[in-house]
């Protein structure tokens, strides 16, 4: 059976299994109730029993990882002997399993970005990934370059009117089940129901799963002298006051916040957010109230933390849970007054080129949301932006991560002509508007001092004249 037949096929037994939806354009409106139309509760190996071969299913990622429809999932694709069913996701949460060795044949993942638990199975070519600016993919099922047959999401559960909410994960989730042709959702009183674009009415939705688990944490960890540094040095001399702050999860960004609390007036409009954020919110840092764009209110498409963070989220109108589409719009990003953008990358090289998704040849991670942000920041509408890539200087092993030339078969994400700071633990190097010699100068001063001579002898024979301020 030829792929156009075969997936023809799908459609046409999901469409017995489900009616026609009525909401595939995107509107901010939340998805209206249908009149005498009402969800299927089964159990949740009963509700993947509709994924047959040769489906297209989504699955909700990072905290609203349904864990639970996953493993019902693949077991039903063993018990099944389903052949060549395609899973495509963002990062998701816990082991992955249509991802092990095992499932080779019946399920193969298709990644929007990596996360761990799709790396090795990418890397040994039994999934796949699709390079794809993160602003970008609610396009795929929007105008319908990637159709969805099943969707598995994690839901509040539903309100008095029958409305419930993605929780911690709009991003390009609202999309997916806006094009999807069957909605699976696993209703967890665990998830904190929030504000914006994750609305969905219960009517929409084909079957429900009752489940109550706890979502999936990430814990911050003990920050490093180089990070605490780095976290200094930006707070310290590139984020002002009445700001709006775009900045991942992890290392970096938490150094960042931890530096923040004398400021004032700070917002946030990012794509993602977790427990610091929260910190500075309840000390009256972050307020929200010189943005131009929801002003008051603090933007994000989806949220990774602790308890902390998740009811923080609950019922609280002054966070907006936005599709990514709008979280990440640049034409969106640049009206937001002061619009700072903090990312981290994986190497740099000494023309400005900042790989930030593989490294060498081993895929690592996926465009996600930086350039949306540092384009966003660099053209913001007060000429005050700010577009900021940081790192330690070295690996833990000891390696300069700015180096000559990127390793054989890394991808640029930021190329030389969008880089605009360069921030490590020995200083800020402004690259905007430097030529070559002048950009290889002012990255090896913020190098570690153990490779500077390298890095000069290096740049020399790169660029045939001496790095030059």
């Amino acid at each position: 059976m030829n792929v156009l037949t075969s997936k023809t096929a799908v459609g046409c037994r999901l469409a017995n299994a489900c009616f026609k939806r009525s909401f595939y354009l995107y509107s901010p409106e939340p998805f209206h109730p249908l009149s005498d139309r009402v969800p299927e509760y089964k159990s949740a190996e009963e509700a993947v029993q509709v994924i047959q071969s040769d489906s297209r299913v989504y699955i909700h990622g990072a905290a609203a990882t349904p864990v639970k429809l996953i493993e019902a999932m693949t077991e039903h694709g063993k018990k099944a002997k389903l052949r060549n069913v395609e899973i495509m996701h963002i990062h998701t949460e816990g082991p992955g399993t249509y991802n092990q060795p095992e499932y080779k044949g019946i399920f193969r993942s298709n990644s929007l970005f990596l996360g761990a638990n799709a790396r090795k199975a990418v890397n040994e070519g039994r999934a796949d990934t699709i390079p794809i600016f993160l602003c970008e993919i609610p396009h795929l099922f929007r105008r319908r370059i990637i159709d969805i047959d099943v969707a598995l999401v994690t839901v509040a559960p539903p309100d008095k009117h029958g409305f419930c909410s993605l929780g911690t994960s709009v991003d390009c989730t609202r999309s997916a089940i806006q094009n999807a042709r069957y909605i699976i959702a696993m209703v967890n009183d665990h998830m904190p129901r929030t504000f914006g674009d994750g609305v969905i009415h219960e009517s929409h939705i084909d079957a429900m799963v009752q489940n109550s688990e706890p979502l999936h944490e990430l814990k911050r960890g003990a920050l490093s002298e180089e990070e605490k540094k780095i976290g200094k040095l930006i707070a310290d001399n590139l984020v002002v006051d009445g700001a709006t702050l775009q900045m991942g999860i992890g290392a970096i960004p938490d150094a960042v916040l931890s530096q923040l609390g004398h400021h004032k007036n700070l917002g946030v409009h990012s794509e993602m957010f977790s427990d610091g954020v929260v910190e500075l919110v309840e000390k009256g840092v972050i307020t929200n109230s010189e943005k131009s764009i929801l002003t008051g209110r603090l933007v994000s498409s989806f949220s990774v933390g602790t308890k902390i963070l998740y009811n923080f989220l609950n019922n609280n109108p002054s966070v907006e849970m936005r599709d990514v589409e709008f979280t990440n719009n640049v034409a969106i990003i640049c009206q937001n007054p002061r619009m700072t953008a903090i990312n981290s990358c994986i190497e740099v090289d000494l023309t400005g080129q900042v790989c930030a998704d593989s490294i060498g040849e081993r895929l690592y991670s996926g465009f996600g949301g930086q350039i949306d942000f540092i384009r966003g920041a660099a053209v913001g509408l007060d000429g005050e932006g700010k577009a900021i890539i940081a790192m330690p200087s070295a690996t833990r092993r000891g390696e300069s991560k700015i180096v000559p030339i990127l390793k054989s078969g890394s991808g640029v994400v930021t190329t030389r002509a969008h880089v605009h700071y360069i921030v490590t633990e020995y200083g800020i190097a402004y690259l905007f508007g430097k030529s070559l010699r002048q950009r290889a100068y002012a990255l090896i001063n913020i190098s570690h001092p153990n490779h500077r001579e390298w890095l000069e002898k290096e740049a020399f024979n790169r660029l045939k004249c001496m790095p030059s301020p």
